[in-house]
């Protein structure tokens, strides 16, 4: 198995993005895997527990950190393994659906993380959501944005057209990714740093791989268990809020899965808001504002 580190070098002077490194060890298959995420301390009383998508890194919550960081409440934000700081591997076959539930599983536990209130986007959600089914007990509520737990019954046109395109193009560029799933223009900054984590094509085996594992098939891996958590989550009773961006062809109109069939989220402030995407980028104070009204 071929680990790979991006260098420190690469992460120097990115625009508004200076927190302190942390890192858990990972156990895989007889080998430890560092996952990066930033830890902002504060009261225990309250963790928000931020997951990034696809192919983006805890880059992503830059401008919403410090707004949480008002509340005096932890703040947790993962690098997922093939990206951001952690560790990536090259062979694509070690990037499933399985293997990123049991990485994140693995950092729920160790940092023994309670009273979570998560913000759920792109597959923030698909991994976070099988969280909350599994330790409900461990989260106080969520905000879900551009994002959701598929089983197996089809997709968007798209989706569709992002899984062709990123199993297509040459240069897989996540900088230019996420800029083309925001409404605002990125910086060359920004867009350079999204790049960071990725100095050529072998760190890219992640973010490449990912959007082949979204199992919109009956026959695809996770669709059993994806249903079974949707059972659990149908029991979910704490505070969950939906804010999809009008401007995401991929995943508009999905909210009212979670509207209709979790009880936390009834009379709920829901609302469709102007953002792409990467609603983070678009809309950091929503978002921000949205967490912190979970007590």
């Amino acid at each position: 198995m071929r680990i790979l580190k991006t260098s420190k070098d690469r992460f120097k002077n990115l625009p508004d993005y200076n927190f302190s490194e942390n890192y858990c060890e990972i156990d895989y298959q007889e080998n430890i895997l560092q996952m990066h995420y930033i830890d902002i301390s504060g009261s225990a009383d309250r963790v928000f527990f931020l997951l990034h998508g696809e192919p983006s890194w805890s880059y992503l919550y830059r401008h919403m950190i410090p707004i949480l960081a008002k509340s005096k409440c932890r703040i947790i934000a993962p690098d997922l393994i093939g990206f951001g700081k952690s560790d990536k591997l090259t062979n694509k076959d070690d990037y499933t659906y399985a293997n990123h539930l049991n990485w994140i599983n693995q950092l729920i536990e160790k940092l023994d993380l309670q009273n979570m209130v998560f913000l759920a986007q792109d597959w923030g959600s698909l991994i976070g959501l099988r969280q909350v089914a599994k330790f409900p007990e461990r989260f106080r509520g969520m905000v879900v944005s551009n994002g959701g737990l598929p089983i197996g019954t089809g997709s968007t046109p798209g989706f569709k057209q992002w899984l062709n395109f990123s199993q297509t193009v040459e240069d897989f560029n996540s900088g230019k990714i996420v800029n083309q799933g925001c409404l605002r223009d990125l910086s060359e900054a920004e867009i350079n740093a999204y790049n960071a984590p990725f100095p050529d094509e072998s760190y890219k085996v992640g973010a490449r791989v990912f959007p082949t594992l979204v199992p919109i098939m009956p026959d695809q891996d996770q669709v059993q268990e994806n249903k079974e958590a949707w059972q659990e989550l149908k029991k979910f009773n704490k505070p969950t809020i939906t804010l999809f961006g009008d401007h995401d062809k991929a995943f508009l109109g999905q909210e009212k899965f979670f509207i209709d069939k979790i009880p936390g989220a009834k009379d709920m402030p829901h609302r469709i808001i102007n953002a792409g995407h990467f609603s983070q980028e678009d809309q950091p104070e929503l978002l921000s504002d949205a967490l912190l009204s979970i007590n």
